[in-house]
């Protein structure tokens, strides 16, 4: 597949992901999650953060300089600073943010080892990895016992449980710090039941339709001096003309292995 049949691919994913993110089920899956991100991303400082996802932005509340969104196209640009490129090669140096989320977006990618490699690459040594996920125990993963769902978002994809994720961080030299299960509904309902969200978060319960892995770097002995980025504080709309990459493009490649 050529690189222009799978930026098209990628676009069509990210329009579905879209409706799905702008439907009500959706949106009650987004605001538990935001609520489970909230009181940990408050407390998180820093200069540049980047969110890839299809989701409208999880971490306006935190107290970073630069929050940077990600677009596989230009055409799905929706603020001026934003990234458009491949989500598994991301043109920024080594450890230059200081969190970084990936939102939904391992299930559904051809390609997850890449994403999550590229992500634990652009982390700093001192910042945030954080991963959201669909919970393969919940009602949601539980309906995908008919193939029917697995045709549409979010049912679509392979899921993955914490588990899993937790030994892909450890290869990427991440360790988990906590994981956090939200979206906890009846069979039928939306993830908007105070009373499961509640009695679901207070005991961390793995029967929600999504979770929220925290991660950082593994302590070293010795760790490497990390090449940083000097981001504008902000670009105007007509930087972009539509999208461009932000900052300067390294042409540094990273080699990768499953």
């Amino acid at each position: 597949m050529s690189n222009e049949q799978e930026a098209m691919a990628l676009a069509r994913l990210a329009n579905e992901g879209r409706r799905y993110w702008a439907s009500a089920s959706g949106q009650a899956v987004w605001r538990a999650e935001r609520a489970c991100i909230g009181p940990l991303c408050e407390r998180w400082f820093g200069p540049h953060a980047l969110e890839l996802g299809f989701a409208p932005v999880l971490t306006d509340m935190c107290p970073v300089h630069h929050s940077i969104r990600w677009a596989p196209t230009e055409a799905l640009v929706e603020s001026p600073s934003t990234l458009v490129c491949p989500p598994d090669a991301l043109p920024l140096p080594d450890g230059c943010l200081n969190l970084v989320v990936v939102h939904h977006l391992l299930e559904v990618l051809p390609n997850p080892h890449h994403v999550l490699q590229e992500a634990a690459r652009v982390t700093a040594d001192e910042g945030h990895l954080v991963l959201f996920g669909w919970s393969p125990f919940g009602i949601a993963g539980w309906s995908r016992l008919w193939p029917e769902r697995r045709r549409y978002f979010p049912g679509k994809g392979r899921w993955r449980s914490p588990a899993r994720l937790r030994d892909w961080l450890t290869f990427v030299d991440f360790e988990t710090q906590r994981v956090d299960y939200c979206g906890f509904r009846l069979p039928g309902g939306l993830a908007r039941n105070a009373v499961l969200e509640t009695v679901g978060r207070r005991h961390n319960l793995p029967l929600s339709d999504g979770y929220m892995i925290h991660a950082r770097r593994r302590s070293q002995l010795a760790q490497p001096r990390r090449g940083k980025m000097s981001f504008a504080p902000s670009l105007p709309g007509s930087a972009l003309g539509g999208a461009t990459r932000i900052g300067r493009q390294s042409d540094k490649k990273v080699t990768e292995g499953e």
